[in-house]
């Protein structure tokens, strides 16, 4: 499950889960390449550097008010120097909300608390602030990369698309249907085959009404497999059904299923597909825990979302199996 606890700054969880991860195309300085040999000083120095780089170049005032967690995982820590690590618990101010208010305390910058969502705001910044304007920053240096070709890059986006289809299988209703069109009693059919059958049938049985096109004439065989047992007791059978309602009504006589491809993988379940249920619970010490489950259903592996996840929203995850076939939750 993915759990962020809300006891804290959801800021300074982030700042945890994102600190050790290595980015590059980040400005280059004169700092240590052990980072683990760092003071605290040395990382507060480093941490304000990276927050003045970011000023400078990535945060516009257009973009004002900026979450704290937002200001950290895609302004200061993209601006750290290449090859390093930024964690902030490791500095004298320990939580990024700390630190930002130390940094509004000094006005370089005005914050204020999101008592709603539990949360340091940047509201504003100083640009006339000595500390800013002494501040000279890096070029940010872009790296060459070759360009895929526009095939590959569309076989790569093709190879992880998620296809889901809805698909139906002969059932004991319709099959005398099928049967006397010699159709495969194996075969699995979408909607617009699956009334394609019946549109054949009327045909080759020449069941539409002389008097009116729109109608169909139901013999025997096509009204024991759209009514039969579907019809209570003691209720006449209907003798005709509008054309429109043919379809909807034959499928809906047939076995539901579903086909799931996610790239070269494909799988064929009974039924109607199920939802990916998302449920947020709340703990002991205001922590809130994320739930997902049902991802298996869309071929999607547990774990390997999970360290996705992970990463895209610097949280705590974990994976843990459910009761039933092959289920787990996030």
């Amino acid at each position: 499950m993915t759990s962020i606890d809300d006891g804290e700054d959801p800021a300074d969880q982030i700042t945890a889960g994102v600190s050790d991860l290595k980015l590059p195309d980040t400005w280059s300085a004169d700092v240590p390449d052990d980072q683990q040999g760092l003071s605290t000083a040395g990382i507060d120095s480093l941490l304000d550097k990276c927050l003045l780089q970011a000023l400078h170049t990535t945060v516009k005032d257009k973009d004002l008010p900026l979450p704290g967690s937002t200001l950290w995982s895609n302004h200061v820590l993209p601006c750290r120097p290449l090859g390093t690590t930024l964690d902030i618990k490791k500095s004298s101010y320990k939580k990024l909300s700390m630190w930002l208010q130390a940094k509004s305390s000094a006005n370089l910058i005005s914050v204020k608390e999101d008592k709603y969502k539990m949360e340091t705001v940047l509201f504003s910044v100083n640009r006339n602030h000595a500390d800013y304007l002494s501040f000279k920053p890096n070029k940010r240096p872009v790296e060459k990369t070759d360009q895929p070709s526009t095939h590959t890059a569309n076989e790569s986006h093709s190879s992880k698309t998620l296809g889901v289809t809805e698909i139906y299988k002969l059932s004991i209703h319709v099959s005398p249907i099928s049967s006397s069109l010699g159709a495969d009693a194996a075969k699995l059919f979408t909607a617009s085959e699956a009334a394609d059958v019946a549109s054949r049938y009327i045909e080759k049985e020449n069941l539409v009404k002389p008097t009116d096109k729109s109608i169909v004439v139901l013999d025997a065989t096509l009204c024991d497999a759209l009514f039969k047992g579907a019809i209570k007791k003691g209720t006449t059978y209907p003798t005709e059904i509008h054309k429109k309602d043919l379809g909807p009504t034959f499928i809906s006589r047939m076995q539901a299923h579903h086909l799931v491809t996610r790239g070269s993988d494909s799988v064929v379940r009974k039924g109607a597909i199920k939802n990916i249920q998302l449920v947020t619970e709340r703990r002991q010490g205001n922590k809130k825990v994320t739930k997902l489950s049902g991802m298996e259903t869309f071929l999607i592996d547990a774990d390997v979302l999970a360290s996705e996840l992970q990463k895209k929203f610097a949280c705590s995850t974990s994976v843990a199996e459910l009761p039933g076939p092959s289920t787990s939750v996030v």
